[in-house]
């Protein structure tokens, strides 16, 4: 059993049981990989994929247990890598973080520009998407970091650390009828069409939530994963925008109003997470704490001992959290 063998199945299924796209990403042959394939499989005397002729199908039972070994065994082999470098070029290194739009143009312009003077041979790489896609790249690991704040169940194999919380406020035009209200309630919002964040992206639930505890059913009209473009249908007059309130920018968006809504929606709390296991190097640490200056290596090495999520939690209640 080889290495490359268990990054050649790892890969497979990181690409979705395609050989070729595989071979192409790590810059080797088609045959080659499957003849490693077939090789491992003979030795272990078990199918790692079922076949279709010459293409792969699935996984078999067997294969998901390996498959999972083979990814923490991988992870390990990195984790070793880092170490050394650590102790041989402490401030050389590759950083990648998956976000979310919001957070990338909103909360991490000034983390990033911090980060990069302080380390100039670290290289940072963005990488933006939808929640499950922000899971998917830290569990296969094409990022180090995820940075979100909905869907938590996608997470459930991170250790997650509570960054900030943030609230929301209505983004309407100047001629609009609410612009001139001095108080807004939830019954008021339910009257106008709504242009939102896609179900399950960007703290979308907390307005859900809202609407159920009101017996109300929102009128989505249009939603976006990217709160720029949420903006743009508010000023073609589509409806009213419902989005993270530091996504309004006072002098880029001074054409429209944006009215308090954190009476109204409940805050959400944007999260930092990273692979159990994971050795992070010291401009990894820097990286967090200059995003959640609570988060400092001592408090993470802390919640890192916790295997239980519900002890992290409990853990960080005793902080006071920023709002956004």
């Amino acid at each position: 059993m080889k290495l490359q063998q268990l990054k050649y199945i790892v890969e497979v299924v990181n690409h979705d049981l395609n050989v070729s796209s595989t071979a192409e990403s790590l810059y080797t042959s088609q045959p080659g990989i499957s003849k490693q394939i077939r090789a491992l499989e003979d030795e272990l005397g078990v199918q790692i994929f079922g076949r279709s002729g010459k293409h792969l199908t699935k996984l078999t039972p067997a294969g998901c247990q390996i498959v999972d070994i083979s990814r923490d065994i991988l992870s390990r082999v990195d984790s070793i890598k880092s170490v050394a470098q650590e102790y041989t070029n402490p401030e050389r290194g590759q950083l990648n973080v998956a976000t979310t739009h919001t957070q990338a143009r909103y909360a991490l312009p000034e983390v990033i520009s911090r980060f990069v003077k302080r380390y100039p041979k670290v290289s940072l790489h963005m990488h933006q998407g939808a929640p499950s896609q922000i899971a998917d790249f830290v569990l296969k690991g094409t990022s180090d970091f995820a940075i979100a704040t909905e869907a938590s169940h996608l997470y459930e194999d991170l250790l997650m650390l509570p960054c900030y919380h943030w609230t929301r406020s209505l983004i309407v035009r100047k001629d609009h009828p609410l612009a001139q209200r001095s108080s807004i309630t939830i019954y008021d919002i339910a009257q106008y069409p709504l242009v939102t964040y896609v179900f399950g992206f960007t703290g979308r639930s907390s307005l859900d939530t809202a609407f159920n505890k009101a017996k109300l059913k929102p009128n989505i009209v249009f939603t976006a994963t990217d709160a720029d473009v949420i903006k743009t249908y508010v000023r073609l007059g589509v409806g009213i925008g419902v989005m993270a309130r530091m996504a309004y920018d006072n002098e880029l968006d001074k054409d429209l109003v944006a009215i308090d809504a954190s009476h109204i929606f409940d805050a959400s709390t944007t999260r930092i997470g990273f692979r159990r296991g994971t050795v992070l190097r010291s401009y990894m640490y820097d990286f967090i704490e200059s995003f959640a200056p609570h988060l400092t290596r001592e408090t993470i090495e802390k919640a890192m001992q916790m295997k239980d999520p519900n002890e992290v939690e409990k853990f960080f209640d005793q902080f006071d959290l920023p709002v956004r």
